[in-house]
Order: structure tokens, then sequence, then C-alpha cells
């Protein structure tokens, strides 16, 4: 079959239904469970400074009016912003009952499902390329330039421009998930991409993605190729952090090589299951070798006041974001506070989460809501996009209202479908987990579909999973922010979503659902320091 055909094939494939759930080992091997860091062996390792930056005074809201700095770069700065993205940001321990600790894991900045981070981040500078390791916040180097190819390489970029890659190891996740983790895998480097972002955000630093850069030419470039079959690593994305102002004009660039140092990777699993279909779909979402790769300043995009009067700094709400276990069934919002979470959901000019994705918006949110005052509970559409209502509507049950509420906000747009008690319904679709029927509200991610992969090939199909993924990395921000707790939701049952919605095709699919609420928190548990004491 085709790359295509590849594509949709797998993606029906993973979908779980009520009578059966997508392919995976059906239970957890503790003994190969993969080891939660990379590492290097014999690499050089610089650690970074454990710090939030020169403006730690920054605001959460602040940080969607207008740009900061810029910073400075240097060490405190970089090491600011993999610690406000990529880092640890506490471990978990299970106390026994005579105080010793019978069970401990770490938690990061950069939100994953199962906690399982199939997710690399890497830096390319003039000294070479560098793996980052979030165990240590330190970077390893594990490839050099040959002589001149940075210079040539950066000549026409800002002073100060640095690489910033992305990879995945899809089998820190099929470990657990089976043939549905290459989904997780897509959702995760989103998280991590807008996590990049807002850091680079919070130093005044810009962003931006390296268009038509081929897989090939982005593994060669890192040095990630070659390493352990069962443990293969695919690059997600590489983009430009310029720690000045951005670019002004168009560059053309020709990614080097990299001559990869004698520093193998640890191996993460002492044996594997291997899902040849996770193979099968990476090779076929694989980025095509282009003549040209591009770097362009940001496309035109409107602003959106997304600015409210919270006395919340930044560096806390980052560093703080944690996956609510259970929801209380009680919480509530007020509606201008959800008003004020779904506006930090739009693509928007001064919204820095979503400065590393495309330039047309794909995807629109379906929203449960259970809980918010003043504003009855049903079903309702996020329109992330103008383009999308029509579409949305010719798509959907002709039955549904489709009015923007009376007590809404014009800069939302928000539209009423029906109303009723959709707890149940909620539960039931994503699994049967009653987190989804518990939280204030609960959502789907619908994406674009057909007409995406139509237009933009198969490489768009991990493309879509990763807005969702940065969507999902605000929600988790914000509900923070409104003192409550996020959690995403990886398991649906996809076609019996569609058929709620009254989709009857392939034009939208669900990709990601998501919760807010109120957290129950594990009173067994008990909070580490994520750096030592």
């Amino acid at each position: 079959m085709d790359r295509l055909e590849s594509v949709y094939h797998y993606h029906h494939r993973t979908k779980h239904h009520f009578g059966r759930y997508a392919r995976s080992a059906g239970h957890m091997d503790w003994d190969t469970k993969p080891f939660p860091f990379r590492r290097y062996e014999g690499a050089s390792l610089k650690l970074l400074p454990q710090t939030t930056g020169p403006f730690s005074d920054l605001s959460w809201d602040k940080l969607f009016e207008s740009r900061v700095g810029p910073a400075p770069f240097n060490d405190e700065t970089l090491g600011a912003f993999f610690y406000l993205s990529m880092a640890l940001s506490a471990w978990k321990e299970v106390v026994g009952p005579g105080g010793e600790v019978v069970s401990r894991w770490a938690l990061r900045v950069n939100p994953s499902s199962g906690n399982l981070h199939p997710t690399e981040a890497w830096l390319a500078d003039a000294d070479g390329v560098h793996h980052y390791c979030p165990d240590v916040h330190g970077l390893e180097k594990t490839a050099v330039w040959p002589k001149g190819s940075w210079e040539k390489l950066t000549s026409h970029l800002p002073a100060g421009t640095i690489l910033i890659g992305l990879s995945s190891i899809p089998w820190r996740e099929s470990w657990k998930y089976g043939e549905r983790a290459f989904r997780y895998c897509q959702h995760d480097a989103g998280h991590a991409m807008a996590g990049l972002s807002l850091a680079a955000a919070t130093l005044g630093w810009s962003v931006a993605p390296l268009k038509g850069a081929g897989s090939d030419e982005m593994m060669g470039f890192f040095g990630i190729g070659d390493r352990i079959a069962q443990e293969a690593e695919h690059p997600d994305t590489i983009f430009a952090l310029m720690p000045a102002e951005g670019l002004k004009k168009e560059v053309s660039l020709e990614l080097p090589r990299a001559e990869k140092l004698e520093t193998p990777p640890n191996i993460l699993s002492s044996d594997h299951t291997v899902w040849e279909i996770i193979d099968q779909v990476a090779a076929a979402v694989a980025y095509p070798s282009q003549q040209k790769v591009i770097i362009s300043p940001p496309a035109a995009c409107s602003k959106i006041s997304l600015s409210t009067n919270r006395d919340l700094k930044a560096f806390q709400i980052i560093r703080q974001r944690r996956s609510a276990v259970a929801m209380d069934g009680l919480a509530r919002m007020t509606l201008d506070e959800f008003l004020g979470l779904l506006k930090r959901l739009l693509p928007s000019a001064n919204n820095p989460a979503f400065d590393l994705f495309r330039a047309r918006t794909a995807v629109s949110l379906f929203i449960m809501v259970h809980r918010v005052d003043d504003l009855q509970s049903g079903l309702y559409m996020l329109v992330r996009d103008p383009e999308h209502l029509a579409d949305l509507q010719r798509c959907t049950r002709d039955t549904w209202e489709w009015t923007m509420p009376d007590n809404g906000s014009s800069e939302v747009p928000l539209y009423f479908l029906g109303g009723g008690d959709l707890r149940t319904g909620a539960r039931q679709l994503s699994c049967n987990q009653a987190i989804a029927s518990d939280g204030v509200f609960s959502l789907g991610m619908l994406a674009r579909f057909d007409q995406t992969l139509e237009n933009d090939g198969p490489e768009a199909y991990p493309e879509l999973f990763r807005e969702t993924g940065a969507i999902g990395h605000m929600l988790y921000l914000e509900a923070e922010a409104a003192g409550l707790r996020g959690t995403g939701i990886g398991c649906f049952f996809d076609d019996e979503v569609h058929r709620v919605l009254g989709l009857t095709d392939h034009s939208w699919q669900s990709l990601y659902h998501f919760t807010v609420g109120g957290a129950v928190d594990d009173e067994r548990l008990r909070t580490a320091a994520p750096y030592g004491s």
C-alpha cells in the first residue's frame, strides 16, 4: 500500500471500540519497563543552572500580553529554557508503614502519556550536538560539525541562533499501550513543542520551525540514526531558537550532517515486543527530503485579548503542572474563568504556545460542560478557525443548534449544540473513565482529517496529533492557573464519539480527549525535590 493508505490503515486499526480495544500486550511486563532516562555512554556532560531566568517576576498572564526581554544568551538563560520546558519538576514517593520509600518516580514539566516520556530534546550550537538529560538537567555532547559547516549554516540567521530538535522513542509508549503508542508519541511531541515555545517566551526569545527538513536530514543533523533497532528513535521536529528579535525575511538553509562521537546510547529494556505497524506508519509519515530547508518570519495572525489580572508567576504555573488521577465531582468554574481558559486555546499572534505550528489551524474542540456557573450544561463546540464552522455544521448532526450563548464573549467562538447532563456519556466515551465525568468539563479534539492529509500529504498525520498536544499543554497550564487540574485522556472509543456527533465519514476525527476539574490527591504519596534536597 502507498504512504497515505498506510496512514489510514494505521489510524483505523488503532481505534478503540466498545467491543475491543486497539492491540496491546494486555498487561505490563514490569521486567522490561523502559528505563526512564536516555543517556549516552562516555559523552561529556555539562550541567545547567537550575534557574527560572532573569524574569522570575513575570506573571503568567503577562506572558500573553507582550513579549519581554530579550534575555542575554548564556548558561543561566539556557538552563532556564530547559528548566521551564523539559526538566524534572518533582519526584513522587510511596512511603511504607515504617517510613521507608516503597516506590519512587520522577515527574517532568512536560506532560506525557502514562508518564513514560518518549520525547527526547536536542540542541545544536557551534560546539556540536548535545542531548538534553532531564535526570541531571544537563547536556551531553554526542556529535561535532565538519569544519566550517556550522558557520555556513547560521551565516544568514540572527546572531546567537541555535537549533533545537525533538525525537521520539516509540518503545517507551508501546511497552504499555501497544499499537496505539505512535499516536501518544505525537501528543507528547506537541506537549513539548508548546512547552519549549512558552519557555522561550519567558526569556523574550523567538522560535521558528524549519520547513522542508526531511526526516533523513534531521536524523543526520542530530546524529540519531543507526541506533538500537527495537528502540528506534524518530525525528519529530527541528526549529530555530533565536535569543533576540526574530527573522525579518525568509532564509534558505542546508543542514550539515553531524559527525557522531563514540557515545552509544544506553539500552532502555532487556527485551522488547515488536509492533511492526508502528514501524510501518513511522516510515509512511517520514518527511521527504527537500532541496531547500526554509525558515520564515511568523505568518500574519490577528491578536486576541488574552490578558487577565491574576497575580500568578509564569514559572510557578509552568513548573507546578501535574496530571490529576481522579476528580472530586464537585469543583466549579465561573463563566468568566471558563471563557478565559478557552481564549488561551485559540491561535493568536500573542499566544506563544502555538508559535511552532502550522499556519492553517486544523483542530477544533467539542466540549461537554458539566459545572460552569451561568452556562447551561450540555454540548458545545469551540471553533478554533472560522473556516471550520461551515464544514463542521455540514458534517455533524443537523439537529444541533449552533447558537452562541447570550452570556458568552464575542472573542470566544463557542457554539451551543444541545443541552443536558452529559456526565454519563462523557465517562462512557472516554473508555468508562470517571475522570471524564467528574471534572468541570471534558472535551474531545476534532482534527480536519481528510482535507489535511490530501493537501499536505501523509507527513501531516503526526502534525495533527501534535497540534492537539499543544492544546492539551495549554489546558494543563490554564487549569493550574484556575486552581484546578487537568488530565489528558488518550483512551476513548473513536468511532462511537463520531457517531454521537453525527460524523459519518473521515472529514473530522477525534484525536485526543481532556478533562479539567478539582483533583483528588492520593494521601499515600509524598513529593520530593526534583534535583537533590
